[in-house]
């Protein structure tokens, strides 16, 4: 294991210094590491278009990275950036009229609605999948959620409001 970490580390420094053959190595050994981290963060369909922005911005600016055991770090705090951004492009569009989205909906099957619904909480990243389970199936009202979380309830009600809606377009676009 120390001696994974030190190659690890003596590949990062050569991709700090421009080495290109360096920076191929170091993508292709943490590109596993990251489509599992963005796996946890983003919505499945979004996963790859993460990873590969991702990639694309650690090879442009491993050059500034500090210390190579920072590495890590700083590439999961890449990945959830770059989940959260295709997460805000995801609801950037015209919302759907309830009537109409409900039209959608009433044509389906129950059993196709309720595979689909299954997908669509599968999809959720962990933060926003544990507030819907949390409220909709635990039955916990926002302040017991608050309290088990340790966050404030207007945290709670933001991330429930935004599983919702991500929950919806899912829905809607299957």
């Amino acid at each position: 294991m120390v001696d994974g970490v030190i190659e690890r580390e003596n590949l990062i420094w050569a991709a700090q210094t421009g080495d290109q053959a360096a920076i191929s190595r170091l993508l292709a050994v943490c590109q596993a590491d990251a489509r599992r981290y963005a796996r946890r963060h983003c919505q499945a369909s979004d996963v790859d278009d993460a990873v590969q922005e991702s990639l694309l911005i650690v090879s442009r600016k491993v050059k500034s990275l500090k210390a190579a055991a920072a590495f890590s770090a700083w590439l999961f705090t890449v990945i959830k950036h770059e989940c959260r951004k295709l997460g805000r492009m995801l609801l950037k569009h015209e919302p759907l009229d309830d009537e109409v989205a409900e039209r959608r909906l009433a044509c389906r099957s129950d059993t196709a609605l309720r595979v689909d619904l299954a997908n669509a909480l599968e999809s959720l990243p962990a933060h926003y999948l544990e507030v819907v389970l949390l409220r909709d199936f635990e039955e916990l009202t926002i302040a017991e959620i608050a309290e088990r979380l340790a966050e404030p309830p207007g945290a709670v009600k933001s991330r429930l409001h935004r599983a919702r809606e991500l929950v919806r377009e899912y829905l809607l676009s299957s």
